[in-house]
């Protein structure tokens, strides 16, 4: 079976001025594709074997190449936008045909020059589309464990489940809504800590480091922020966990205890209802 968005090896089956016919097998060959013959390698005959690859040209009839596409199914990329329109955006992709995005199958905004993280499908039509919904096209089985660095695209925001991560572009990550600090938006890169691989092959992400590791990076930037505030915060330890992430990007355990060290260093004092910077 001749099969569509995928890489394989076919046998040519006939010759023709335009190109070659190219089949499963010489007894398999009512099922054809044209290889035209600008793409033949040259002394290729009846009977030779050629890896290509199968698409749809522009009048979508099926069709082959020899060039190797950026992206093919089963698997994700990252390409280029070309062009956008109202229906949709074109992927450069690496063939004469650039790929379609479909504007239903777009996270966030796109826009012509982006480098956006896409998977394949085909479509109701048979036809070839990309998908910035890439989470089936992503591998279990990477070679990271629990504390490794990694660095991943994020491909889909959940208010229920977090940020989800595609390590690498190849391998299926999350970093848990309560995992999440500053500023993580869609289609951006991060770098994050492996948490745990479960036992599925996912990974589970955080942004942050072990508390006994992030706790002085805390107390850093607390101090930052009563620059900015000119030397107060208009809250303290005791506000509400809401307040706390908003203002500084952490948990309210977490700024209670970047707060604690700072405390212990003789570097803040807690009122009422502020933090106040001592002055050295």
């Amino acid at each position: 079976m001749i099969r569509l968005g995928e890489s394989q090896v076919l046998v040519i089956v006939k010759k023709v001025d335009f190109g070659v016919y190219l089949a499963v097998s010489p007894e398999e060959d009512r099922e054809r594709v044209l290889l035209p013959a600008r793409q033949v390698p040259e002394g290729s005959s009846v009977g030779d074997r050629l890896e290509v690859f199968i698409y749809r040209d522009s009048e979508d009839r099926l069709i082959a190449t020899t060039r190797v596409p950026k992206l093919q199914l089963g698997r994700a990329a990252e390409l280029k936008v070309v062009q956008t329109g109202k229906l949709g955006a074109f992927l450069d992709w690496g063939l004469e045909k650039d790929l379609f995005l479909p504007f239903k199958e777009q996270r966030g905004k796109v826009r012509e020059g982006d480098e956006v993280l896409v998977s394949l499908y085909i479509d109701k039509s048979d036809r070839l589309c990309a998908t910035m919904n890439v989470y089936e096209a992503l591998k279990m089985d990477s070679p990271y464990q629990a504390g490794d660095r990694v660095r991943g695209r994020v491909y889909e925001l959940s208010d229920n489940f977090g940020a989800f991560v595609a390590v690498d572009n190849l391998y299926s990550g999350l970093i848990a809504v309560k995992e999440l600090y500053g500023d993580v938006r869609l289609g951006t890169d991060v770098e994050a800590r492996v948490i745990r691989v479960r036992e599925d092959g996912r990974l589970d992400l955080g942004i942050r480091e072990k508390a006994y590791l992030q706790i002085d990076t805390d107390a850093e930037k607390i101090l930052k922020l009563l620059d900015a505030y000119e030397g107060a915060l208009p809250f303290n330890d005791k506000a509400a966990p809401e307040v706390i992430r908003h203002e500084t990007g952490m948990s309210k355990n977490e700024f209670k205890r970047a707060v604690g060290r700072l405390l212990k260093q003789g570097k803040v004092q807690i009122g009422e209802k502020t933090i106040r910077q001592c002055k050295s």
